[in-house]
């Protein structure tokens, strides 16, 4: 039970998962979105109309903060840093024109951080080869240990880290604050308040 374990906390799929912005991002917004609503729910001391819009609130937050990050972050900071890496350093570092985009370069990363045997194994048998140049896949192939360009994951996470506070901290409250009241309304959680019109003179 402890070997398996030990094991698990050791594998390179965790540790791959532990050190990417975006995993870290999504696995925690994940988990916020599910514990804050239920602590919610599971407080006696509020009333139950109290629980249930408390606890939709906070989901559709968590929900708002998953979406900008999933559709927002992921494509244009990862995507975008690696673009603009390439760009302004790709003649004084050239190994990463050997990759077409920050998708191409982190399956190698994933496949080269892996044992002989295992990345063997996942070569043969999704074709990953084929995304990579003939040059890298013999590093892939032959190499105990393939040079997996640890700058450029760099780049990429800074772009990411970056981009998780611009879009988590300014983009989803703002966001958040002109979908969730309407949402909230139309579950029947939220009455619209209604407008005073002063009729004085």
């Amino acid at each position: 039970m402890i070997s398996a374990i030990t094991r698990s906390l050791s594998s390179n799929a965790l540790t791959a998962m532990a050190t990417n912005t975006n995993s870290q991002m999504i696995s925690e917004t994940t988990l916020k979105a599910i514990g804050r609503p239920g602590a919610i729910l599971i407080d006696n001391k509020i009333s139950d109309d109290t629980k249930k819009y408390a606890a939709a609130k906070e989901f559709l937050y968590q929900m708002t903060c998953l979406l900008v990050f999933g559709f927002l972050i992921v494509p244009i900071f990862k995507h975008g840093t690696f673009k603009l890496a390439k760009k302004f350093i790709g003649k004084k570092y050239p190994e990463i024109n050997q990759f077409k985009s920050a998708s191409e370069y982190l399956d190698y990363h994933k496949i080269a951080t892996k044992k002989m045997q295992n990345r063997l194994a996942t070569l043969s048998k999704d074709h990953s080869e084929n995304k990579f140049t003939p040059e890298l896949r013999q590093h892939l192939k032959t190499e105990e240990h393939p040079e997996t360009y640890e700058w450029i994951k760099g780049a990429i996470e800074t772009g990411s880290f970056a981009g998780s506070i611009l879009g988590l901290a300014i983009l989803a409250p703002q966001l958040s604050h002109a979908t969730i009241h309407p949402t909230l309304r139309a579950l029947g959680l939220e009455k619209k308040k209604e407008e005073k019109i002063d009729t004085k003179a």
